[in-house]
């Protein structure tokens, strides 16, 4: 049984290692003062009604910038449309999808179309600018890297119900997932970029084709971003703290379940596999201690159990660490992290499910192939 345990703790030690390894540093975006050029802001809406009203309210309040705002509806049955035209936006319809066409490309093809400004700025209906200044430090940022290839945002999750709380590790492995955020570096290219917030030039978005090039794609902004970087144009992954924030699920568990099993399956093929093998022995070596810390008890292994106690309290002060790195989460989930890697391997194996074998998910009303 010791070698049992000797093992266990040489791979759980491991696995923290791994950890520190992929989860090494999240960059910010600095402020950065008043931009020159001006944005579109451009939002795809599917039923937001009860979503969007935060976003457009923090849209009117952005100061030293100037913006245009366009809307595309796309198909909603809710209210959505009235919702938006009393913030003044430009609301346009996307609800004829051609063949071939995913709907929120196809919304981002309409507003980019119709979009007079010389950069494009794609927000998700559940973003919301953090303060008055964030949309022109982000608009600055952008310029004081030429205004080159894309600069996307992963923003700050905001969990507030149960099950929000125990989908922690989701955010943590999409900025992970990037590739770029692990002691690597910019050694590694990003997997594309984050869809929340994705801001670049109208010009080099109208030369790599925009939106229509990967109008098949789930994740478009993981395939827009590799579009870009076929043509040499850098892709700039950064957390979106100081920036904007989201809460993605506030409609229900079932909602954050259809949700994430839509994109993670597919998210991982843009993984790099040597990160991809790092989060996996990460994520093994957590599972690991809680396995071993129930045989040392059940063995009455006084040294082995203090062992193994140590390991479990690391773990979780490692995920306490990452996790402020992408979001504000309850301290409860922290002692019961074994419940969270159960939660994120059910979806994940589920999502590789749907994508590999049904080949497809049904997301707000709508059959979508994976």
């Amino acid at each position: 049984m010791d070698s049992v345990l000797i093992m266990g703790m040489a791979v759980a030690c491991f696995g923290l290692l791994c950890g520190v390894l992929v989860f090494w540093k999240v960059p910010v975006i600095q402020a950065s003062g008043r931009p020159s050029s001006s944005v579109s802001i451009i939002v795809p809406a599917r039923n937001e009604e009860r979503r969007i009203r935060p976003l457009l309210e923090s849209i009117l309040h952005q100061r030293d910038v100037s913006y245009e705002l366009i809307v595309v509806d796309d198909g909603s049955t809710d209210g959505t449309i009235e919702l938006v035209q009393t913030f003044g936006a430009t609301v346009l319809s996307n609800e004829q999808l051609e063949e071939g066409w995913v709907g929120k490309s196809a919304a981002c093809w309409a507003g980019a179309l119709a979009a007079e400004n010389e950069l494009l700025l794609f927000m998700d209906a559940d973003t919301v600018f953090t303060d008055l200044d964030s949309l022109a430090n982000y608009v600055a940022a952008f310029e004081s890297m030429d205004s080159c290839g894309i600069l996307s945002l992963q923003p700050d999750h905001y969990a507030e119900k149960w099950y929000e709380q125990i989908a922690l590790l989701f955010p943590l492995i999409v900025m992970a997932g990037m590739n770029v955020f692990t002691v690597f570096g910019h050694r590694l290219k990003s997997g594309g970029s984050f869809g929340p917030c994705l801001l670049c030039s109208k010009e080099q978005y109208e030369e790599v084709g925009g939106h229509a090039a990967v109008r098949g794609a789930v994740m478009d902004d993981l395939a827009l971003g590799k579009a870009f970087q076929e043509q040499d144009l850098p892709v700039h992954c950064f957390s979106g703290r100081g920036i904007a924030w989201l809460r993605m699920y506030p409609e229900g568990l079932s909602h954050m379940i259809q949700g994430y099993s839509k994109s993670m399956a597919t998210g991982s093929a843009a993984t790099h596999p040597m990160v991809m093998g790092l989060i996996y022995l990460w994520m093994s070596g957590g599972l690991v201690v809680p396995g071993l810390l129930v045989v040392s008890a059940w063995e009455d292994s006084f040294l082995w159990l203090w062992v193994f106690v140590i390991l479990y309290a690391i773990y979780m002060a490692e995920l306490i660490i990452a996790s402020r790195r992408v979001g504000r989460f309850k301290w409860w989930i922290f002692p019961i992290y074994p419940l969270l890697l159960f939660v994120f391997i059910s979806i994940f194996l589920y999502s590789l499910y749907l994508s590999k074998r049904r080949g497809s998910v049904q997301w707000k009303g709508r059959d979508i192939n994976v």
